[in-house]
């Protein structure tokens, strides 16, 4: 199988959107820190528009642009999200996302350093609609998920460290959530207790590699995209 290799170097105070990889059934960007993936009440431009509208400019495409949204990241988070520009990708894509087959690695700047240099994170988290946060709990608790990942810590940087994850499950807030149980909260996360913001609100977590088997092609496909912190 052919592996192909997209590295975008971002640079500092980055804020548009930059495309790391298309074809004719897939599209990945890089969203910025700030950013939405999909529409919400506030009414803000999301990262799909934006994907659609270059679609439809380059193309030069007078009718409806399809797009399907095959996952998101949270809102202060930078890095890469995959799209899909046809219904069968679309279908293939996210079959294979819940089936896990999609690699999914984070860089991450945590407050202090984990007890374990590296490891699994397992947790079991719910979710609380009525302010926008996770809790992870180390034992099952009602309307919980089971919530893993691996981690290394990277370098330990003063009084923060530098770590990559690997995803195994995508819950909501998940990387947060389960740092923070660990006392380790994201740099500039004040929602699960970093003590101070970063200056543009984002957080120091940026979603910097996807590795994949290509959906029509079957090639498998690696993207990455390195952060800008």
């Amino acid at each position: 199988m052919k592996i192909i290799i997209t590295f975008a170097s971002i640079g500092m105070n980055h804020k548009t959107p930059t495309i790391l990889f298309e074809d004719n059934h897939l599209i990945a960007v890089n969203k910025p820190a700030g950013w939405l993936v999909q529409a919400d009440d506030t009414g803000d431009k999301p990262l799909s528009d934006w994907v659609k509208q270059y679609i439809k400019a380059k193309l030069n495409k007078p009718g409806d642009v399809y797009l399907g949204v095959l996952h998101r990241i949270d809102r202060p988070v930078s890095g890469i999200v995959l799209f899909a520009r046809t219904s069968k990708a679309a279908e293939r894509m996210s079959k294979a996302i819940q089936l896990h087959q999609i690699k999914k690695y984070y860089i991450a700047e945590v407050k202090g350093t984990p007890t374990v240099l590296s490891g699994v994170l397992e947790h079991y988290i719910a979710r609380n609609e009525s302010n926008n946060t996770s809790k992870a709990h180390t034992r099952p608790v009602p309307n919980s998920k089971e919530a893993k990942l691996e981690y290394r810590v990277l370098e330990q940087k003063g009084k923060m460290s530098r770590v990559e994850i690997l995803l195994h499950t995508g819950r909501h807030h998940q990387i947060r959530s389960q740092f923070a149980a660990i006392h380790c909260p994201i740099v500039g996360d004040l929602k699960y207790g970093y003590p101070t913001p970063n200056i543009d609100a984002s957080i120091n977590l940026h979603a910097y590699k996807v590795q994949f088997e290509h959906p029509v092609k079957k090639e498998m496909i690696e993207i990455i995209s390195a952060p800008d912190f």
